[in-house]
């Protein structure tokens, strides 16, 4: 509970936009909360203490929530700017073998077979419910080689899920492997101006990489592995790269005076305001990809056959849509404390129709804005409705996600 309050506390000393009063931003992370004894460190641990940074408990690893400028401050920079993220507590994987597809497609639902080679998607992890054991980014870097990047507070239920699936699936004579990337750290690089950091240190002609496209390259003379994908609608990359390459080439960005370290307390306002999900607030194994609103990552190619984990009961789903009676929405809260997770959403008669999951004060539109799951009959973009925190009621209304414009580089 200390730590849960500590990181409150954090959020509502960040420090105001001119003319503006400070508010408090959502910050979930007493969710995947470990003691410090058992904390792993990143590659770049000393160099967040040696910048600033304010280190929390985040899914076993002690990382920065926020560094010398406010959460408010960072959420702005990153959509204006270019921000380095260290995301090396995210799971890093492949599956490797003739029949890696085979068994990727068989634990996941998105359509991986029909990706080209060096191009991902994002795609959910099911369990024998339908319920959604994790969410992540799978990239076909050829037939015999997927590349997948899970949540790093799912790390060990994921492994055990794979494992299980996978050895039954070897059993058949079929040739797989599973491996973990322990040995390679993981940063995000997101911003309008990544772009032009990047570009002058490296090589490849960074215009024709395209958002969810995956090479492998050199950055600064250092090798990595790059993909345009990330988790704050701006446009940007995933750089993973040797544990032991990591301090050299942060530092080498940070040269740019448009590049800034940020922490993961403006990375929760960004994926908010982007209105994506975070695992363990908006998805859980009680959740399916339909309510949740990504029935579009379940393949068209696989939805005869649902031939996946937990297929049955999507497919379900899919041919009867009637029986998913809830969906997930964003809100737009009126004036007041921000909505939390946990707040109960009411219809305007005061009838209870839904849960807030995540919930904060938009950096960007200078609101408050959440997301949540209601009842069908009031998911309806525009419906009134109301928000209950901490005993107080706001109107909100039914809005559509994003919140903001998000800006991924696609094919003009």
């Amino acid at each position: 509970m200390a730590l849960r309050h500590a990181a409150q506390r954090l959020a509502q000393r960040a420090a105001p936009l001119a003319g503006q009063a400070a508010r408090p931003l959502l910050i979930p992370f007493y969710r995947h909360m470990a003691s410090d004894a058992n904390l792993l460190k990143t590659a770049l641990y000393d160099f967040h203490l040696e910048m600033g940074g304010k280190m929390v408990p985040f899914a076993g690893h002690s990382m920065p929530i926020q560094y010398k400028d406010s959460i408010m401050e960072a959420t702005q920079h990153c959509r204006s700017k270019a921000s380095i993220f260290d995301v090396s507590h995210m799971l890093g994987s492949s599956m490797r073998g003739k029949d890696a597809i085979e068994f990727v497609e068989s634990i996941v639902v998105g359509d991986i077979r029909g990706l080209k080679n060096g191009t991902g998607t994002l795609s959910v992890v099911t369990n024998d419910k339908g319920g959604i054991i994790d969410d992540t980014v799978v990239t076909k870097v050829n037939d015999e080689d997927v590349y997948i990047v899970l949540n790093g507070a799912c790390s060990e239920k994921d492994q055990a899920h794979i494992n299980k699936h996978l050895k039954a699936f070897k059993a058949k004579g079929k040739d797989c492997e599973f491996i973990v990337h322990g040995d390679r750290s993981l940063l995000a690089f997101q911003g309008p101006k990544a772009v032009d950091v990047l570009q002058p240190l490296t090589d490849i002609d960074l215009s024709k990489l395209y958002f969810g496209m995956f090479t492998e390259t050199s950055i600064a003379g250092k090798p990595v592995w790059l993909t345009r994908t990330g988790y704050t609608g701006e446009d940007g990359f995933e750089i993973s790269l040797k544990k032991t390459d990591t301090v050299a080439l942060t530092k080498k960005l940070l040269e740019n005076p448009d590049a800034r370290m940020c922490g993961l307390g403006a990375r929760d306002s960004l994926r908010l305001e982007a209105g994506l999900c975070l695992y363990g607030n908006d998805l859980n194994e009680d959740i399916g990809p339909i309510e949740a609103g990504l029935t579009w990552t379940i393949g068209k190619s696989r939805r005869e056959k649902c031939d996946f984990v937990g297929g049955d009961v999507i497919k379900a789903q899919l041919e009867t849509p009637a029986s998913v009676t809830k969906r997930r929405i964003g809100l737009k809260v009126g004036k007041g404390a921000p909505a939390r997770a946990g707040s109960k959403i009411l219809a305007p008669d005061g009838a209870e129709v839904g849960e807030v999951t995540s919930g904060g004060f938009s950096p960007v539109l200078q609101e408050n804005i959440a997301m949540g799951y209601v009842l069908k009959s009031h998911a309806k973009a525009g419906t009134e409705l109301q928000v209950e925190t901490r005993g107080r009621k706001s109107e909100a209304v039914a809005t559509k996600m994003p919140f903001v414009t998000c800006h991924y580089h696609r094919p003009a």
